[in-house]
């Protein structure tokens, strides 16, 4: 997260590294390609090429897929565990189980281009707020800490969480979020927190109450630089408006205002609960959200503890609450005490302490709409729903990637590696108006799979023209069943 200054005012700005993600759906993509090609009995071998490589490419995936969901089935945290109770296996033979289904399911989430969300994703969405005003945490001890542990000890990775022994949360996607109204509650929190910041301020006690910075070690700097320079130029510079930055005015106080936060377009979750004494729990579960604010990321944990006031708030209330006091005591001992000034400091204190209680149930019923919100709208599938939508995704991000890599090949002839993955990321940006990260490596690959590229002595990639390349493909499957379906020809 960087910040910086525009036109003189303080910008909190986050820079993500772009992803190789085509935001284009399937059939716009052909479609507008198609149209691209001025022969009209080349875009007719076109659209056949396009339709054989999406049957060639989903039947490759097929006997993973059902692999995945085969393994998945015993550990359904519905059905799973009567099917484990039918096979009759071990303790050993399940681990190796899950293991199995663990390492597909990754597979599927690497191809899928779904990455681990990291601890500095999470320090970055709890160094702000948006919509949700509470702390929220996870109760460990309805959570498993065997299931990926064991997982990772086989098969490390880096920069995993904390949190990865109970639970992994994926991301994908960068989107922007926005919400207008007027905000009285937060603005009346931000003035007060300034002004409490002010109070520590000139008593000297920032540094008691101040919470603990993040250290990075120096190792985890250095590769963060090196990671913004790389990125610099394919970073996505998203920028955070939050009433906690708002510039003080008549305007931004009594008017609406417009807070804007990055979300994550899909997150998956996966977490398998504690078992008991008396049962092991074998179910894994998985959630699928979309379109969650990167401050807001907590409403997608598991187990969530519902919450209360937190250590700060009772200092801060304990604190307001002894000065108040401490100033009451102090003007009813003088010799002539001012009526008004005892009212005016009970009216303070009262105020204050309503204040923290009706902030609090504010908070509480936002929090329970945020819930309630992520269960029926942002919730968008769990468990074998989740893993089809995974396999879907997979198929139309590969079927994507090879035709767009095809058609740069046919039109502008041979290329090497660096320009066929400039002339993609170019044509998309051209042709629909969006930006990704082509992932031209695993295209070209698809593409030699297939066998219509061919790479020379040099490195130069080429492809073979659109009726040999049918030809090479062949008729698939799909296409002798659709022509059974629709009978002879008459």
């Amino acid at each position: 997260m960087e910040e910086g200054k525009k036109d003189g005012k303080r910008r909190d700005v986050i820079r993500l590294e772009r992803e190789a993600v085509i935001p284009v759906i399937k059939p716009r993509l052909i479609m507008k390609l198609a149209s691209l090609i001025v022969f009209a009995s080349d875009r007719m071998e076109f659209l056949k090429l396009c339709k054989r490589v999406e049957y060639t490419i989903r039947a490759w995936y097929l006997l993973q897929f059902e692999d995945l969901m085969q393994l998945y089935s015993l550990f359904d945290p519905i059905y799973g565990g009567r099917k484990l109770e039918q096979q009759h296996l071990s303790s050993e033979e399940i681990h190796v189980l899950e293991l199995n289904f663990l390492k597909y399911f990754f597979q599927i989430m690497e191809k899928s281009n779904f990455r681990l969300v990291t601890d500095e994703e999470i320090n970055i969405a709890q160094s702000g707020q948006y919509l949700l005003n509470l702390p929220v945490k996870v109760d460990e001890s309805k959570l498993d800490k065997q299931l990926f542990p064991g997982y990772f000890k086989d098969n490390p990775h880096e920069n995993l969480p904390e949190f990865s022994d109970k639970y992994i949360i994926f991301r994908r996607g960068i989107g922007i979020d926005h919400t207008t109204d007027y905000f009285v509650m937060e603005k009346l929190n931000m003035i007060l927190a300034r002004i409490w910041r002010g109070f520590l301020r000139v008593f000297g006690l920032r540094r008691l109450f101040s919470k603990k910075r993040i250290v990075k070690s120096k190792k985890d700097a250095k590769e963060t630089h090196e990671a913004s320079a790389d990125t610099e130029e394919q970073g996505l510079v998203v920028e955070r408006v939050r009433i906690d930055n708002m510039e003080l005015s008549m305007r931004n106080l009594f008017g609406q205002l417009t807070i804007q936060e990055p979300t994550f377009d899909r997150m998956i979750v996966v977490y398998r609960q504690s078992s008991t004494k008396s049962q092991v729990d074998r179910g894994i579960f998985l959630k699928h959200f979309k379109n969650i604010p990167l401050a807001d990321m907590e409403i997608v944990l598991p187990e969530k503890i519902n919450p209360g006031l937190t250590p700060m708030d009772w200092v801060k209330f304990l604190v307001s609450a002894a000065l108040g006091l401490a100033t009451l005591v102090s003007s009813l001992q003088m010799p002539k005490a001012d009526i008004w000034v005892v009212i005016a400091i009970l009216s303070a204190l009262i105020g204050y302490c309503s204040k923290v209680y009706f902030t609090f149930q504010q908070n509480i019923r936002a929090y329970q709409n945020l819930i309630m919100q992520a269960v029926y709208d942002k919730q968008l599938d769990s468990g074998r729903g989740t893993l089809l939508h995974l396999c879907d995704d997979v198929i139309q991000q590969e079927v994507k990637e090879v035709i767009i890599s095809y058609f740069i090949l046919m039109e502008q002839g041979k290329a090497t590696i660096q320009e066929l993955d400039q002339r993609c990321e170019q044509l998309i940006k051209d042709k629909f108006g969006v930006e990704c990260n082509f992932d031209v490596e695993d295209a070209v690959q698809k593409l030699e799979k297939l066998g219509i590229v061919a790479r020379d002595t040099i490195g130069s990639i080429s492809c073979v023209n659109l009726k040999h390349a049918n030809e090479i493909i062949g008729t698939t499957t799909e296409e002798i069943v659709i022509r059974a379906q629709q009978g002879p020809a008459k």
